[in-house]
């Protein structure tokens, strides 16, 4: 009984062959249509061990042929300690037998999946007319961000800042070399002032108003991604005031997102509802949006499936014995007596 495996290498090969825009682009198109059968899942909310370092995630879901599930840390100061603040991998498994049939990396696809998803949120609530965009907050998934936008709305300009100046610089110069314009920005403010769109991609864990009311110009759409659990948040309460703010899981959210900081009726709107129609996204010119997000496990389901099957069309699966094999399925202590020589 075989498992396959694609590793943190070989998914990497992968994405830079097929190409990272193409890729977001498919996955955009993956994740929607889950999101638009999205009754048919079975839905919670992650579970989270804290700790004063950082957070350590479950992320289950499933259909009726498919279960899986996502492994996620988030700790603001690994970088220390020369690691990713986000590292992930994740499971398939057949609902039938249990049996787990793809194990991934999911660090770097995550990045994409959240990407993609931010963009597909974006594409329904942002203004149509929107070419600017600001990134605040320059680590690990800002590229995907920028590439994201780009590929899909047509964002050709992107206004950058991080309070670590070093981190801006790496963006800038891999957003040269894509050819995309940046401005470089002395300040928040500065960075929001004139853009269409605003992604807050901030790492500590704090309760923090990277964003307050007073900057934003009329019509702006905020991509939240920063603010994922339970005291770290990124907006003003009064953005959320005025705004109309969409959600993944309604329930998660409520812990997790910038709504945490919110009355438990604040009203929001499910994603899926405005990819199906049930729901409106943006209704008129000069409409803040919000796009409380803060990565639900149906993504990585999405994500997770579309990997599949590119590795498995392109290669770079490997093949592990991670359940043992059995003649007699009910002789499992049979596999440590070792066999009598006759």
């Amino acid at each position: 009984m075989r498992t396959l495996f694609l590793s943190a290498k070989s998914a990497a090969t992968l994405i830079s062959k097929a190409g990272i825009a193409r890729c977001i682009r498919e996955l955009v198109g993956e994740i929607n249509q889950d999101f638009r059968h999205w009754e048919q899942f079975d839905k919670s909310a992650r579970l989270a061990a804290h700790s004063a370092q950082g957070v350590i995630e479950i992320m289950p879901v499933s259909n009726q042929q498919t279960y899986g599930f996502k492994y996620v840390n988030g700790h603001p100061n690994n970088y220390r300690h020369e690691l990713p603040t986000v590292m992930a991998f994740g499971v398939l498994a057949d609902v039938a037998t249990g049996q787990p049939e793809f194990i991934s990396e999911l660090t770097l696809i995550t990045a994409l999946r959240t990407a993609a998803t931010s963009v597909l949120a974006a594409i329904h609530m942002a203004n149509p007319r929107a070419r600017s965009m600001a990134l605040i907050g320059n680590g690990a998934q800002s590229e995907f961000q920028a590439v994201a936008f780009h590929e899909l709305l047509g964002i050709d300009t992107f206004y950058l800042y991080d309070i670590d100046f070093s981190a801006t610089e790496k963006l800038a110069n891999h957003l040269y070399e894509l050819g995309f314009n940046t401005i470089l920005c002395g300040s928040v403010p500065e960075a929001v002032r004139e853009v269409d769109i605003i992604t807050t991609a901030t790492a500590a864990k704090t309760h923090a108003n990277v964003l307050s009311m007073n900057m934003l110009r009329p019509g702006v759409h905020i991509n939240a991604i920063g603010g994922d659990c339970p005291g770290k948040t990124e907006l003003h309460p009064d953005i959320l005031n005025n705004a109309s703010v969409f959600v993944e899981y309604e329930p998660q959210t409520r812990i997790e997102g910038e709504i945490q900081q919110m009355p438990a009726d604040f009203p929001v709107t499910e994603l899926w509802k405005v990819l199906t129609g049930v729901a409106a996204g943006r209704v008129t010119s000069d409409q803040i949006t919000v796009f409380d997000s803060v990565g639900f496990a149906l993504e990585d389901f999405s994500a997770m499936r579309y990997i599949k099957r590119l590795a498995l069309a392109n290669g770079g699966l490997e093949s592990l014995g991670l359940i043992p094999d059995l003649t007699d399925p009910k002789n499992l202590y049979g596999l440590l007596v070792p066999t009598e020589v006759a």
